[in-house]
């Protein structure tokens, strides 16, 4: 009798009972570890850039404006140029 009422029960279970009940898990794929892992990476980077605006010494548009002249110059010392400088360049030439 008391077979039959665990037998009963036995539908109840699931693949993860089975397996500890044997001392096993089920395994883990590289996706289980690494979306949650890039989520929390995507929140930080979010929460960062946010910090960062409102800390900022200056309005947006004058810091905007500030970083382009930088990375330009940034170019120039590389001899990079910009798409409209090759047209100014042969121009002068």
């Amino acid at each position: 009798m008391d077979f039959r009422k665990q037998l009963r029960h036995l539908t109840d279970w699931d693949k993860d009972d089975v397996l500890d009940l044997v001392g096993l898990e089920t395994r883990r794929s590289a996706a289980d570890t690494l979306v949650p892992t890039l989520a929390a990476f995507g929140v930080g980077v979010l929460v960062g850039v946010g910090v960062g605006l409102m800390i900022a010494r200056k309005p947006g548009t004058e810091l905007r404006s500030e970083l382009g002249a930088r990375l330009s110059g940034g170019a120039d010392n590389l001899g990079l140029k910009p798409a409209g400088s090759a047209s100014q360049s042969k121009q002068s030439v």
